[in-house]
């Protein structure tokens, strides 16, 4: 296997798993809310930077989710993978702020980030709102992220009746 195959993001993603994924931030964000622990958060930024690098293959949560929790909850809805990824990397970005505010001392400013982490987690988890991928489809849609990046986000001939056809 090549480093490529090894750091390369699943396309199409089950929405399933992404969603247990995110129930599973959902918990960490609020044991390090209560527990106030940086380390948590640190925790979180591994297991977001994992994620982001190669999707559930080296994320102790995203194996969890993808081959225990997605699974009990019926067929697969597959996802184009490129918005997730991305939402991954703003999750990276949220964690490793909230894990150096932690151990700067500045705890408002950790509470902060970990809290609206967990609103945007809680949302993926609970309703299938993905924050992450809204705002990647408005920034394909500036321009400012390539077509190419997503065929399928932006041609939805591409999608079938809850069935994604990768491009």
């Amino acid at each position: 296997m090549s480093r490529s195959d090894l750091l390369s993001f699943p396309n199409p993603v089950n929405e399933k798993a992404a969603r247990a994924v995110a129930g599973g931030v959902v918990l960490l964000a609020v044991a390090a809310l209560v527990t106030e622990s940086a380390w948590v958060a640190l925790a979180m930024a591994v297991g977001f930077a994992l994620r982001v690098a190669s999707g559930p293959r080296f994320s102790p949560l995203g194996r969890l989710a993808v081959h225990v929790v997605a699974p009990r909850l019926g067929a697969a809805v597959l996802v184009p993978g490129p918005p997730k990824r991305f939402a991954q990397a703003i999750g990276l970005t949220f964690t490793v702020s909230a894990t150096i505010a932690g151990f700067a001392g500045a705890t408002t400013l950790f509470t902060a980030l970990l809290a609206v982490l967990l609103v945007f987690a809680t949302l993926e988890s609970v309703a299938g709102f993905c924050a992450g991928c809204w705002v990647f489809g408005h920034l394909m849609r500036l321009g400012v992220i390539p077509e190419e990046t997503c065929e399928a986000c932006n041609d939805i001939s591409l999608r079938r009746a809850g069935e994604f056809v990768s491009a």
